[in-house]
């Protein structure tokens, strides 16, 4: 555990006894959001990022760990095992470095070169190795004496194959010199993409691929997988370009790193001429797929991170959403020929009453559905409408319009909101819907959903998956396992920083709590029904199975309102209320006048209340929950509203300035719902003024922002929107709708982007062009290439 914490104390730049803490805590089960709120004495104040990090990194480097173990025990048990390779296995820092070290040594198949060494040819090739630059050395002449007719070795062509094979495998092993070929590949390599012949129409989409070239260590994310998906879908070929700008003629760089490893100067003697083909077929036939499967994997691992880690941040940004507060809510599902799914819920989110309506075609009953509304409106003090975003919606949100003019007398407050209905219909059909909601029809569980995630987005989000919400981009091309154990951090990280209502909070929410898992959450359900609310935080040691251990990790992250204890209702944990009491007594002050009392507990110097126990860190965290208990850390409910009149794609023209939501945020700009069906591009180059490298630090998920109209292609539904309200679409000098003929078009290899790209080494002489950056290789590209500068 020493040199595990001691590296990634270098990584994190902390101490190594906060990570070593950090790891005996996570040993004994503790959380990382407990450890991050609870623990910071012990820790030193890492915080929920850094934590994060360090247990992601803990889980590697164990695993790395174990497998140098294996390996040393089967490379021992092979009588192979030399102390200078014990310690060149105890130095590998990464699972690449540790494999390639173990190559020679790993059980294989029958190679070619094993069946020349069982052919008896492997002193040939010793032989030849030795006699580099000898002119008096004739290769055939040497292999005659190997001929082996029984082994399949008739003549001296194939004897020298086999000991080129016996050689190419040798070399093709040492990890010194795959490190070698490695470095130089990452810092020259291209990674070229181009049309499979005949695919052209069928893969139009991806035709931003179809002649492509970018230094594969600076593939984005987003291109990387959308050209592995090409290639899935047998659009695409994807080839690693080792020595872009030389010619064939003059060979790979590799062979010339090849030889220089092997140390050797070779001549125009028979022996050396052979020894260079022995060189050329390491690099083609060996090293050269071996290096373009593994970085095509890295680079496919690397874009899966950070798409992953996209999604990630979209999720907490949706999940953190401010909600609109416990007000009762109609919810609306929009629909045509079905019509729209009508369900209120009361301010604690219970389902009170239901219906369907038909205000558009083909029944049209316009002015009898908002009639119905406005019944159920004065009948159960609804103050908010919630419309979902999907088929429809524009439409409905006309209805909801009428709906308040109708009964703006008698609920002046009543307010329309359009919401993300992603996932509604996951929910609709869950197994905890159909718990929920037995005798409800399916779509009408789709409205109660969107009305309860516009009271408290968190509260009803948590009970859909979170890869069904939708946040992300290229979210089914990257690994599930991965995206699920990132996406349920998020949650987790989530839910704990705001607090859950143990009085209120659904089995999926309580789920969520640190320390607590499903059983123990439908446990906690199943007590409060059978006994009532719970008045204080105790109480929850009588839940079976509930624990000390559980209760330590989630109490101070369940909340209790109106209860016996006032601090049951803040984020103070259980174990500092007598901490509490005692600068209560120490201020002669009763703790329920000292709840809130900012001006009192601004006077108070926490140094003053340190103890074997608690810390400076914790008792600052408790005097600024005692000021505000309980507080919300989501920022303040804000909706947008969409321009009346622009409906429809074919709505927008040039130059409208609109409000709209941010939906989804990506490396290569923002996502806006601006009322139309049909999600705008605000491309990174128009968040603003200044040079973005980040969006995520413009803008998030659910913020509402106004943009303008910058382009619209309607036969392939995009909008090209900005930010910088002072931009000018440029004017092209034709419209068409076509795509770019064969005169026209400007290869993505050829696009550059003087801003972004970077110079290239000159330290090859056979590179003769510098590789060009593409220009954005997204889906969107083409829409929105006039936004290059």
């Amino acid at each position: 555990m020493h040199n595990i914490a001691q590296l990634i104390a270098q990584e994190l730049d902390v101490r190594e006894q906060q990570v070593a803490a950090t790891i005996t805590l996570l040993d004994e089960g503790a959380t990382v959001p407990f450890i991050a709120r609870y623990r910071k004495e012990v820790t030193g104040g890492l915080d929920d990022t850094q934590l994060r990090t360090l247990f992601s990194r803990l889980g590697y480097l164990r695993e790395l760990n174990e497998r140098r173990e294996v390996i040393l025990k089967s490379i021992d048990e092979q009588g192979k095992l030399t102390p200078e390779l014990a310690k060149a296995l105890h130095d590998a820092d990464t699972k690449t470095r540790l494999e390639d070290l173990y190559l020679p040594f790993k059980p294989k198949r029958r190679t070619k070169g094993q069946i020349a060494i069982e052919a008896g040819i492997a002193p040939l090739a010793e032989q030849l190795l030795a006699a580099i630059g000898d002119a008096s050395v004739e290769p055939e002449r040497e292999a005659a004496q190997y001929l082996n007719a029984d082994a399949g070795f008739t003549d001296e062509k194939s004897v020298l194959d086999g000991a080129r094979y016996i050689l190419m495998e040798r070399f093709a092993e040492d990890a010194d010199l795959l490190a070698k070929v490695r470095h130089h590949l990452a810092e020259h390599a291209l990674l070229e993409s181009k049309v499979v012949s005949g695919k052209e129409q069928e893969g139009a989409k991806f035709r931003d691929y179809f002649a492509h070239a970018e230094p594969i260590s600076q593939v984005p994310s987003h291109r990387a997988l959308a050209m592995l998906r090409g290639r899935n879908e047998g659009v695409l070929a994807l080839a690693l370009n080792a020595d872009p700008g030389s010619e064939a003629k003059e060979g790979s760089y590799c062979e010339q790193i090849i030889t220089d490893h092997l140390g050797w100067q070779l001549s125009d003697t028979a022996i050396d001429r052979w020894l260079r083909t022995v060189v050329t077929a390491t690099w083609r036939i060996k090293i050269a797929l071996q290096m373009e499967t593994e970085f095509i994997a890295q680079m496919r691992e690397a874009a899966e991170a950070e798409a992953i880690k996209v999604f990630a941040r979209n999720l907490g940004d949706l999940l953190m959403a401010p909600p609109a507060g416990a007000k009762a809510t109609m919810g609306l599902d929009p629909g045509l020929r079905t019509g729209v799914k009508v369900a209120v819920v009361n301010d604690t989110g219970k389902l009170v009453a239901h219906t369907t309506i038909f205000p558009h075609a083909p029944q049209n009953q316009w002015d009898k559905s908002v009639r119905t509304l406005a019944t159920l409106v004065n009948m159960h003090q609804v103050e908010l409408i919630a419309i979902g975003n999907g088929t429809a919606s524009r439409e409905t949100d006309k209805l909801a319009a009428d709906v308040i003019a109708a009964v703006k007398e008698q609920q002046p407050r009543l307010t329309k909101v359009v919401v993300s209905e992603a996932g509604a219909s996951v929910y609709s059909a869950s197994e905890l819907a159909a718990n929920e909601f037995p005798d409800l029809d399916v779509s009408l569980r789709g409205a109660v959903s969107i009305a309860r995630r516009l009271q408290d987005p968190l509260a009803e989000l948590v009970k859909i998956e979170p890869k069904s919400i939708g946040v992300g981009q290229y979210q089914h091309d990257v690994s599930q396992s991965q995206l699920s154990t990132s996406l349920e951090a998020v949650v987790e990280d989530c839910v704990n920083s705001v607090g859950v209502d143990v009085n209120m909070a659904s089995v999926p929410l309580l789920s969520q709590v640190a320390g607590l898992n499903r059983t123990l959450a439908k446990n906690i359900v199943d007590y409060r029904d059978e006994n009532g609310r719970f008045n204080d935080r105790k109480t929850l040691l009588k839940v079976p199975r509930l624990g000390p251990k559980a209760f330590e990790q989630a109490a101070g992250f369940l909340r209790i309102h109106g209860g016996d204890n006032p601090l049951d209702e803040s984020a103070v944990h259980p174990e500092a209320y007598m901490l509490v009491e005692n600068i209560s007594r120490a201020k002669n002050t009763p703790l329920t006048q000292m709840i809130g009392n900012s001006t009192l507990l601004a006077s108070l110097n926490p140094a003053d209340f340190i103890t074997a126990e608690f810390g400076l860190p914790t008792i600052t965290d408790i005097l600024k929950e005692l000021d505000k208990p309980g507080r919300d850390p989501r920022g303040e409910f804000k909706t947008a509203h969409f321009k009346d009149g622009v409906e429809a794609i074919t709505d927008l023209q040039p130059e409208m300035v609109l409000e709209g939501v941010v939906t989804n945020v990506t490396n290569f700009g923002a996502f806006v719902d601006i009322g139309v069906h049909q999600d705008g591009l605000v491309h990174i180059s128009s968040l603003t003024d200044k040079f973005v490298s980040d969006p995520h630090t413009v803008v998030k998920a659910g913020d509402v922002v106004k943009v303008k109209v910058l382009d619209v292609d309607v036969p392939r539904k995009r909008i090209s929107l900005t930010m910088r309200l002072d931009e000018k679409p440029e004017q092209p000098k034709s419209v068409s709708s076509k795509p770019a003929t064969k005169a026209t078009a400007k290869p993505a290899a050829a696009r550059t982007d003087t801003k972004h790209s970077k110079p290239q080494p000159h330290n090859k002489p056979q590179e003769k062009t510098k590789p060009t950056n593409a220009a954005m290789g997204n889906a969107f590209a083409e829409a929105f290439a006039k936004l290059k500068k």
